[in-house]
C-alpha cells in the first residue's frame, strides 16, 4: 500500500483518511450489490462524476481496498472486487444505513444491508 498522510493516530481519523469522502462508500456499496465494472459504477443513481470514479479507483486500490483485474485487453478494461480489507466495511455500510433508515425519512435499506441477509458471506447474496 501506498504511504498515506494521517491526521493523527486516531483509528477513526485513519479510516476517514482512506474511506471518509464523499464517493469511496458509495463505491464500496456498488461492489457488494455486485457492480464490477466501470460502466456498472459510473451509472450509479447518485451520477459520480467519471473522473471523481477513476481517482477514487486509483485511490482505493492504492489503499489496498480494491484490486482490478483486467477483462479485456484494446482497449483495457478493468473488473473490480473489493479485498478482505474493502469487504471489511460493509459493517461500517450496513450500520450508515441502519442510521439514516432511522433518522432520515423516505430511505431504504437495500436487502445486501439488512440483518437477515447478515449471515450470507461479502459476494455471496
Amino acid at each position: 500500500m501506498a504511504y498515506m498522510q494521517r491526521r493523527s493516530n486516531c483509528p477513526v481519523a485513519c479510516a476517514l483518511d482512506l474511506a471518509g469522502d464523499k464517493w469511496t462508500l458509495l463505491v464500496v456499496r456498488d461492489l457488494l450489490r455486485g457492480r464490477r465494472t466501470y460502466g456498472e459504477l459510473a451509472a450509479s443513481p447518485e451520477g459520480i462524476p467519471t473522473n471523481i470514479l477513476a481517482d477514487r479507483l486509483r485511490r482505493m486500490q492504492a489503499g489496498g481496498l480494491i484490486q482490478a483485474t483486467a477483462y479485456q485487453k484494446r482497449p483495457v478494461r478493468y473488473a473490480y472486487a473489493l479485498t478482505e480489507k474493502g469487504r471489511g466495511l460493509e459493517d461500517v455500510l450496513s450500520a450508515l444505513a441502519r442510521w439514516g433508515k432511522r433518522h432520515i425519512p423516505r430511505t431504504r435499506v437495500f436487502p445486501e444491508f439488512s440483518s437477515s441477509s447478515r449471515s450470507s458471506p461479502p459476494g455471496a447474496r
